[in-house]
């Protein structure tokens, strides 16, 4: 059975062929606007030398912030959301790299079995919450109820709602009880979240990475847009602010969600040349950024 899917709703009379994630040849339109699709600044990838030039430095100033977060017995949670193939492991990886695995660890849940389907929606990610000293990332997070949940139809549009109603109470909740809140929510133009997956079916070292959830996915684009403005709508607030990191070129990606985080705590030792703001062409918070606009 073939898996085709014709790319709608791309861009004002923008036409691109079908798309067969099967056909081991990614269709060269696909190929040609990937990178600047969804309206991404840059029109070249960083160089894999200028990458390795700033990677570095910023990784020092993660070991920093976890050696702060150890000595003054705080607490980080980074939440990872956004578009399938958006590079959320990918950053995780870089980001925990040089770490003491022992006070930062991440979190990537599988679906919930039948017991953790019978509980309070947030129970089973409280149980992953870092006790004082320790830093937890999560890749996928809660919000799994008001994303793929809702999109692909794993829950009903009322426990939506709900969620989407509760969660910033439990936020707050966090943030009150001292837990540094950092959401980041990592996107893709169409194009370019096409290729990726093309690249995963066709890879044997990737191919795990592609699900039948994704290839259920790629013809709910939309449905996904619109999950994500309700998302950032009743979610993004003065506790837990999104932000958005647009993440076509992975190496800009990596580099910036990682100053996003250390830019957002002021921790001992902080070099700001290096720990400076991220690149606010792609990122940032409302609504340019969050699809509202």
């Amino acid at each position: 059975m073939s898996n085709s899917v014709l790319l709608e709703d791309v861009g004002p009379g923008e036409e691109l062929p079908g798309f067969d994630i099967d056909d081991p040849v990614l269709p060269p339109e696909i190929d040609a606007n990937a990178l600047r699709s969804g309206g991404y600044p840059y029109d070249e990838r960083m160089k894999r030398k200028e990458y390795r030039k700033q990677v570095e430095p910023l990784q020092v100033e993660l070991v920093k912030l976890q050696r702060w977060v150890e000595r003054q017995s705080q607490r980080i949670v980074i939440l990872f959301e956004g578009r399938d193939a958006a590079g959320k492991g990918g950053t995780i990886t870089k980001s925990t790299q040089h770490l003491n695995p022992r006070h930062a660890r991440a979190v990537a849940l599988a679906k919930p079995d039948e017991v953790e389907r019978g509980q309070w929606y947030f129970q089973r990610y409280v149980e992953h919450l870092p006790s004082t000293g320790n830093m937890v990332l999560f890749d996928r997070s809660w919000y799994n109820r008001a994303g793929v949940e809702r999109v692909m139809g794993f829950c009903t549009d009322a426990q939506a709602a709900l969620f989407l109603a509760e969660a910033p109470h439990f936020e707050a909740g966090l943030v009150r009880d001292g837990i540094i809140l950092i959401k980041l929510w990592l996107t893709v133009g169409r194009e370019m979240q096409l290729k990726r997956f093309h690249s995963r079916r066709h890879h044997p070292l990737k191919r795990w990475k592609l699900t039948d959830i994704d290839i259920g996915g790629l013809t709910k684009w939309e449905a996904y847009n619109i999950a994500q403005e309700d998302i950032f709508r009743a979610t993004h607030t003065d506790a837990a602010p999104w932000t958005v990191v647009r993440a076509n070129d992975k190496r800009r990606a990596q580099l910036n969600a990682m100053r996003a985080v250390l830019s957002r705590v002021d921790y001992a030792g902080k070099d700001s040349s290096i720990a400076k703001a991220p690149d606010p062409l792609i990122v940032g918070s409302g609504p340019k950024f969050f699809g509202t606009e």
